[in-house]
C-alpha cells in the first residue's frame, strides 16, 4: 500500500477517536474499531451496526459516553480488507471487532495483544484463528457463522425445490473465503445419498461469476449455491440475476436476500450474532482475556423462500418446505 493511501486511512480511524475523550468521572473512555466485510450502504451492514449498538448500550455501553466506536466497511474487497487492517492496528484501540476471514488472518500477523472479537466467521479453527474451540489462546476469540454440516443442509433444500437437480456449484472468491474447498469434505458425504454432483467453483470477478453460470447451464439440472463470502455478498444482485436468467435454482446464506429477489436462503441470523458478539466486547473490555471465552456458535437458523423467483424458475414448492419457512416473500 502507498504511503499516502496508509496515512490517510489511518487519519480517518484517528480522527474519529475524540482528542479529549472523558467518560463520566473517572471512568475511562473506550476506543474500538469494527471493521466489516460488506459495503457500508447495504441494508445487512446497517442492521448490524444497530444490532451492535443496541447489544452494546443493553450491557451499560452508550456511545461518545463511555465507549468510541469507529466503523470500517470493506464491501468485499480484498485489498481494502488488507489496508484497513494495518491502519487500524496502529490507531491502537482498546479492541477490534472484525467480520471477515481475511480481515482475521492479517490481524492475527499484525498484533498479538490488542483484543479481536470475530463476527460472522467461518471455521476459525481450521484457518488457524484459535487453539481450540473451548479455549481459544492468544488474543482472538468470537462468534462464527458457518459450519460444515450446514453444507449438507444446502444440498438437501435445492433437492428438496428442485428434485431434478443433478449438479450443484458452489460459488466462492479464493481471496476472501477460501476455506471452502476445505468443505467439500461435507459436500462428498452429503452429495452421496442425494444423487447430485457437487464442485466448489471459485470466481473472482463479475465475468467469472457469469462464466461459472454459463458453464453450468449448458446441461440441464444444474443449482448454485452462493457461498456466504464477502464478495459473493457484494455481487449478489449478480448472482441472482445469472441464476435467473439461467433458470438455475440458487440458495444463498442470508436471508435478507431473499426479499431482494433470492429463491431461497438457509443460514444462521447474522444480525443475532453481531448482537451477540457485543456481550464478548463487554466482557474484554471488563477484564477477562479473549484467551478464556470459549468461540460461539449460532444459536438462530432461518429458512426463507421467494414464491416470484420461484414461479420464474417454474419450481412448484413443496407445502412442508412452505410451512418449514421462516419467511416467505410472495
Amino acid at each position: 500500500m502507498r504511503r499516502r493511501e496508509f496515512i490517510t486511512l489511518l487519519g480517518g480511524a484517528a480522527a474519529s477517536w475524540p482528542l479529549t475523550a472523558r467518560a463520566q468521572q473517572g471512568e475511562r473512555m473506550r476506543r474500538i474499531v469494527f471493521l466489516h466485510g460488506i459495503a457500508e450502504n447495504d441494508p445487512e451492514a446497517k442492521a448490524r451496526v444497530v444490532a451492535f449498538q443496541q447489544g452494546l448500550e443493553a450491557l451499560g455501553w452508550v456511545e461518545n459516553r463511555n465507549i468510541q466506536i469507529v466503523h470500517r466497511f470493506s464491501g468485499g474487497d480484498f485489498a481494502q480488507m488488507q489496508a484497513y487492517t494495518a491502519a487500524l492496528v496502529v490507531s491502537s484501540p482498546d479492541l477490534i471487532v472484525a467480520s471477515s476471514s481475511p480481515v482475521i488472518a492479517a490481524l492475527k500477523q499484525a498484533t498479538t495483544t490488542i483484543p479481536i472479537v470475530f463476527s460472522v466467521v467461518n471455521d476459525p479453527l481450521g484457518q488457524g484463528f484459535i487453539a481450540n474451540q473451548a479455549r481459544p489462546g492468544g488474543n482472538i476469540t468470537g462468534f462464527t457463522f458457518v459450519e460444515f454440516p450446514m453444507i449438507g443442509k444446502w444440498l438437501e433444500l435445492l433437492k428438496e425445490i428442485a428434485p431434478s437437480i443433478k449438479r450443484i456449484r458452489l460459488l466462492f472468491n479464493p481471496q476472501t473465503a477460501a476455506y471452502y474447498p476445505l468443505f467439500l469434505r461435507e459436500f462428498g458425504a452429503s452429495a452421496a445419498s442425494l444423487a447430485a454432483q457437487v464442485s466448489a467453483t471459485p470466481v473472482r470477478d463479475g465475468a467469472e461469476i457469469e462464466a461459472a453460470a454459463e458453464a453450468l447451464a449448458r446441461e440441464p439440472a444444474g443449482g448454485l449455491i452462493a457461498a456466504p463470502d464477502p464478495f459473493l455478498n457484494a455481487h449478489r444482485a449478480l448472482v441472482m440475476a445469472v441464476s435467473e436468467r439461467h433458470r438455475l435454482p440458487a440458495i444463498f446464506g442470508f436471508r435478507r436476500y431473499v426479499s431482494e429477489g433470492a429463491l431461497m436462503s438457509y443460514g444462521p441470523d447474522a444480525v443475532d450474532i453481531v448482537r451477540r458478539s457485543a456481550s464478548y466486547v463487554d466482557r474484554i473490555l471488563k477484564g477477562e482475556k479473549p484467551a478464556d471465552l470459549p468461540v460461539q456458535a449460532p444459536t438462530k437458523y432461518e429458512l426463507a423462500i421467494n414464491l416470484k423467483t420461484a414461479k420464474a424458475l417454474t419450481l412448484e414448492i413443496p407445502p412442508t418446505l412452505l410451512a418449514r419457512a421462516d419467511e416467505v416473500i410472495e
